[in-house]
């Protein structure tokens, strides 16, 4: 019996220590927990593409990192508790159904609280936005790959369309960055994209890799909420010519070196000339001999300005005349230019191969 004047439990009169609104221990720890747990709690999947539903957005997450999410936005804990632990491991009971045992850990007013818990996800079936639109031919932009100058190979095309799985791998992780249509065309190659921001990007690539010029076209489409939805194509054409090709401009003969912001930046192979040229100045240009056709050989016998190689061709001794830059190498780089071996000067698209 607690004298009087004295601190006592509210509750069962016993004398302190007390805690929290002046209650002993057992009272205290009878009537206070260190969690709210709830006995089920929903999850969405979506059931064509596997990704999760997560406060109102679609995410590509892991199973680990759904539980992770359902016990830190299902648990709440006592507003006093401090020093928070918790350990949880996972038992699928069946396709839809796992049971998350938790065992908590938490401080509260100075006292240690560990308690454990069985919460059951439930898994629920959805269809997210991306897939509702896949199977609705959604989309809002088309990418049309052309050609000016000469005929693009399937190759070629090939090439220029895995730039596009380099773009999305750079790119955050949109689940409206998806294709829902492509294919070749008269004259090139078209791919229907679900986003705007995605075709753009990929637009810049290319431009930035290969040269050329895009164009883009927005058609309105309809209206929602007031304001006009609208549909991109975007037109990309790339140059009959590559870094590296010989090209024939302006009747002699020259090398796109890199690719500038209204055209390319060529260098003469005959002198030490460097110019910049605009697309529509290059229009007229001819290809005269690409970079993978071009050979390098070794100079068997050379003096200042002519050099002796065998013929891959013929397998006859022929002399060739010297780039300007030559300087004494063992080797050159040559093209055949209508009929004749032509040596080409070094640039720096040259140096994945080795000419010492």
């Amino acid at each position: 019996m607690s004298e009087l004047g004295e601190a006592f439990c509210l509750v069962c009169g016993a004398p302190p220590p007390l805690f929290g609104e002046r209650m002993c221990e057992p009272c205290f720890r009878k009537r206070v927990k260190l969690a709210e747990v709830p006995e089920n709690v929903p999850w969405v999947r979506c059931a064509r593409c596997g990704i999760v539903e997560l406060q109102g957005k679609w995410v590509n997450i892991s199973e680990e990192e759904v539980w992770d999410e359902l016990i830190q936005r299902n648990l709440k804990f006592h507003v006093d508790a401090e020093d928070i632990g918790i350990a949880f491991e996972t038992r699928r009971v069946s396709d839809r159904h796992t049971l998350i045992h938790l065992q908590l850990e938490g401080v509260i007013d100075s006292l240690l609280f560990q308690e454990e818990y069985t919460m059951r996800a439930r898994m629920a079936n959805g269809v997210c936005l991306t897939c509702t639109r896949k199977a609705g031919n959604y989309y809002e932009a088309t990418v049309q790959l052309r050609s000016s100058g000469r005929k693009l190979s399937e190759e070629e095309y090939e090439n220029l369309r895995k730039t596009l799985d380099l773009v999305k791998e750079s790119l955050s992780d949109d689940p409206m960055f998806f294709i829902t249509n492509e294919g070749p065309v008269t004259g090139g190659y078209d791919v229907v994209l679900g986003s705007k921001g995605l075709a753009r990007a990929w637009g810049r690539h290319l431009t930035k890799e290969y040269g050329g010029q895009v164009v883009e076209t927005n058609s309105t489409v309809g209206r929602k909420d007031g304001i006009d939805v609208t549909r991109l194509t975007l037109l990309y054409r790339k140059p009959g010519y590559e870094l590296g090709d010989v090209i024939r401009w302006r009747e002699n003969l020259w090398r796109p070196a890199s690719w500038a912001k209204d055209g390319a930046i060529v260098e003469r192979i005959d002198r030490q000339e460097r110019t910049g040229a605009t697309w529509r100045d290059l229009e007229s240009s001819q290809v005269l001999a690409r970079m993978s056709e071009h050979i390098v050989v070794d100079l068997i016998n050379q003096d200042s300005s002519v050099g002796e190689f065998l013929d891959p061709t013929t397998w006859t001794m022929a002399s060739i005349r010297l780039p300007w830059d030559h300087k004494a190498k063992t080797a050159a780089r040559i093209a055949r230019i209508e009929g004749e071996w032509i040596a080409l000067h070094s640039m720096a698209i040259d140096e994945n191969v080795s000419i010492e």
